[in-house]
């Protein structure tokens, strides 16, 4: 426990922060009424009670601790309000091993994911695989410049982010993706709206730009054998809107209904970044979607969060019942109403400033949303056997 100076000034400790370090305890006790203080493992608790209610404690006083090196929460343990001022930390602190490994690990799942694409064979010749290259950068460059777009924009606000970290899996992409870390309250709806728009529309210009590469790349020829194989299992992607009309504003084609071609695995990798797009615009919960639209409407978020998983389990049985698609090709939706419905009951972000966007950042919400429909494909992946 540390004495507390009524001044403003405390009894600094052996080692670690001491009560001088954050404001001023008259200023603390404005709103929250001190009676202990304690040094945590670097942080600074402050035991007492709210003088007024929990949240404008938090917004009265969050400010006040940022200006100090400190990022602050209000909690309760054992039934006592306890007041956590953790220092703060924006940027990256030593190599970041785990990113790294992860990314590593990445490479080389997308890199044998995307040599059957390339109608290449990595188990007869494992070598071969590195002729999936573009394939790999189209996928990592779109899902990175996402997430950059977060981290920088976190690093602008001061919101403590980590650097992305990528997911391996052995999918037909060979991964789920990345996310980002994030630590401690948004400051106001501004750095909300700001980090979570940040990566869609950078994910979307790196998007285009793949998009547009690809489709000028040669196609990929599928070997005669795979055509006239009758046990050969063939997948269809979905086309979304964006990507029909990047193909006919440059009048290439996307033979869809040539068995004997396929695009080049680069617009695969982009085809990625559109789904991805979409999916993260789900305005549910602590998806990108969920920070854009609480930023814009407050707390009516939650109501329309409520609605989309039965709106996504209703495409699942409009496809499946009336449009006669499989299980299998409709389960997507099942698994992302599934998810809605998680993330809706997780709430989102609650920024301590909780003031009303401007109409210019209301307007460019609008606009995402509106680009993210652009991104979605009914069908998205159709395996036929």
């Amino acid at each position: 426990m540390e004495d507390i100076d009524r001044s403003g000034f405390g009894t600094a400790g052996r080692d670690g922060p001491s009560l001088e370090d954050g404001p001023p305890i008259d200023r603390i006790e404005s709103v929250f009424a001190v009676y202990e203080v304690q040094r945590e493992d670097g942080r600074l608790v402050y035991y007492g009670d709210p003088l007024t209610h929990p949240e404008r404690v938090m917004r009265e006083l969050w400010a006040a601790f940022r200006e100090h090196g400190y990022d602050a929460e209000l909690e309760t343990r054992h039934g006592e309000y306890v007041l956590v001022a953790e220092p703060t930390s924006v940027g990256i602190d030593g190599i970041p091993w785990t990113n790294l490994g992860l990314l590593l690990a990445t490479v080389c799942s997308t890199l044998f994911a995307g040599a059957f694409w390339y109608q290449l064979d990595p188990f007869a010749d494992p070598a071969t695989i590195w002729r999936a290259w573009p394939f790999t950068a189209a996928i990592l460059g779109v899902l990175g410049v996402h997430e950059m777009g977060h981290y920088v924009m976190s690093r602008y606000h001061q919101v403590d982010a980590s650097l992305p970290y990528f997911i391996p899996v052995p999918t037909l992409i060979g991964t789920m993706g990345a996310v980002i870390k994030m630590k401690g309250r948004m400051p106001d709806r501004k750095a909300l709206f700001d980090i979570g728009v940040a990566g869609p529309l950078a994910g979307l210009v790196a998007t285009v730009v793949v998009t547009v590469i690809g489709l000028h790349l040669p196609p990929v020829a599928v070997s005669e054998t795979v055509v006239q194989n009758p046990d050969a299992i063939r997948i269809e992607l979905g086309y979304p809107l964006l990507l029909e009309l990047l193909a006919a504003g440059f009048d290439q084609p996307l033979y869809r209904n040539d068995p004997t071609m396929g695009v080049n695995p680069v617009v695969i990798g982009a085809w990625v970044g559109m789904f991805v797009t979409f999916l993260n615009l789900i305005p549910v919960g602590q998806l990108d979607g969920g920070h854009i639209l609480r930023a814009m409407v407050g707390d009516y978020q939650e109501t329309i969060a409520a609605l989309v998983p039965g709106a996504l389990f209703a495409l699942a049985g409009y496809l499946y019942y009336f449009r006669d698609y499989s299980i299998n090709t409709v389960f997507v939706w099942i698994l992302w109403g599934l998810l809605a419905a998680l993330f809706a009951s997780m709430g989102a972000a609650t920024p301590i400033r909780d003031d009303r966007l401007g109409s210019g950042r209301f307007l460019l919400g609008v606009v995402t949303f509106g680009v993210g429909l652009l991104c979605f494909m009914p069908v998205p992946v159709m395996i036929i056997d």
